[in-house]
């Protein structure tokens, strides 16, 4: 069939015309070696706590210590994604970018509902420049199947599902896609970005190209991140988008509350506070994310999940792990912090764990990163010791011996959730000229 024939099946995401998205529900097969960790039940926040001060001693690898072994995990699962293509066919030979979020977001990090979609990643790839998408829900986030957060959602097990879409897109058999694509690129974020790498390690001819935004193979600040997280059972902490009661039932608890705000002013201003001061109050601490999900809302509620599931504390460590201050719209922040998605054990007991060489890896490589990174470069990513070492993603070179073209490109004024800065689609163009220059723009 050719690649016009199916645009029937296409709605619009937006109000721009430019593109065509269809929502999918994609079943996968997913076979990994996991790992097999002897972590006990977390049964509340202090018990996450425990874990973090673990995970981040000096002492020793807590990954290691808490390793049992290994086990083959196998199963079928369900995972969301959403295609997007140009209103008009650019050529006859498209080529599609596999874009996969890291923590704390889901698939729309690339297609951002803030602000009128302007931050959107997808309207830049598929409106100026030509190229398909394909955004995943990663397993176990968003709308795709939930799974065991420590035996199951470990790397190697995600990374699993992304090599079965990868292989439907080069069949032609994805579900409502009946195309072929001789050209696959993987983009990914933070995580999602070391789940691209460990797919071009485990599977060299998977991908025809690498972009890995915030991400560098420097994990040593990894632990100040993890601490400045202050994780919390992700039930607990946004007990409506993941616990298990409802709207009307936290609406009732809260009704001797109403005009809340104004009534904590009104006690207050013996002592000049002010309403915008009590609810900013209220928006960036724990009460923000008790509420959160009580307004309607798309997205989606990943109801009553496991203890294995966590999220950082509020607005602060958000801001701390993800943000550059002045560089973004401090609305955005209140967004992102309602509408975070949470990690889970496994990912961060398995993410020390990729390997450090992609060795057959033959592909583009281009590592984008904000200068001021705090996860993966501790603030400043030109901070590196070495006169002859221009960047710290720069020398994840020696990781890709065989790759045709290597490039560290560092964004400037710009933190690690670099789609939620002011300058995110000056990285946008970035990623789309290094693809076409390098021959995998849609011809």
């Amino acid at each position: 069939m050719h690649f016009s024939s199916f645009a029937a099946l296409f709605v619009l995401a937006s109000s721009v015309t430019a593109k065509q998205c269809l929502n999918i529900t994609v079943p996968v097969s997913i076979s990994a070696r996991n790992g097999v960790f002897n972590i006990p039940t977390l049964q509340g926040n202090a018990d996450a706590t425990t874990f973090a001060q673990n995970l981040t001693s000096i002492r020793g690898n807590f990954s290691q210590e808490a390793l049992l072994g290994y086990a083959t995990v196998s199963g079928n699962y369900d995972i969301s994604v959403k295609f997007c293509k140009p209103d008009r066919e650019n050529g006859t030979n498209p080529t599609v970018q596999v874009l996969t979020h890291g923590v704390g977001f889901d698939k729309t990090y690339w297609d951002l509902p803030f602000n009128d979609y302007n931050y959107s990643y997808i309207d830049v790839a598929v409106d100026q420049y030509g190229f398909c998408t394909l955004s995943i829900d990663r397993l176990g986030e968003g709308n795709s199947s939930k799974a065991d957060p420590l035996s199951v959602l470990q790397a190697p097990a995600e990374m699993s599902a992304l090599y079965e879409l990868t292989t439907m897109l080069r069949n032609g058999t994805l579900p409502n896609v009946p195309q072929a694509f001789s050209k696959i690129v993987h983009v990914g974020h933070s995580f999602g970005a070391a789940l691209s790498y460990l797919l071009a390690i485990e599977h060299p001819t998977a991908s025809d190209g690498l972009v890995l935004t915030g991400f560098s193979q420097n994990a040593s600040f990894l632990p100040a991140a993890v601490a400045s997280f202050d994780s919390k059972l992700a039930r607990l902490n946004q007990p409506l988008r993941f616990g298990n009661i409802t709207n009307a039932a936290v609406s009732e608890a809260l009704s001797p509350l109403s005009n809340l705000t104004e009534r904590i002013a009104s006690s207050l201003a013996p002592y000049n506070v002010t309403s915008g001061e009590v609810l900013q109050y209220l928006q960036t601490t724990d009460i923000g994310n008790l509420l959160a999900g009580l307004q309607p809302t798309q997205l989606p509620k990943m109801a009553d999940l496991p203890s294995g599931y966590l999220t950082w504390t509020d607005a602060g460590s958000n801001q701390y792990a993800f943000f550059l201050p002045e560089f973004f719209d401090p609305s955005i922040l209140q967004f992102a912090e309602s509408s975070k998605f949470p990690f889970t054990l496994g990912e961060l007991l398995t993410i020390g764990g990729i390997p450090l060489m992609a060795p057959m890896f033959k592909g583009p490589v281009q590592i984008l990163i904000g200068r001021q990174d705090a996860i993966y470069c501790g603030g400043d990513c030109l901070a590196t010791g070495d006169p002859a070492l221009a960047s710290i993603p720069a020398k994840s070179q020696m990781a890709f011996p065989m790759a045709r073209t290597f490039e560290a490109y560092i964004q400037p004024d710009t933190a690690h959730a670099i789609n939620l800065h002011y300058n995110s689609t000056g990285t946008y163009n970035v990623i789309q000229r290094f693809l076409t220059c390098e021959g995998l723009g849609p011809s």
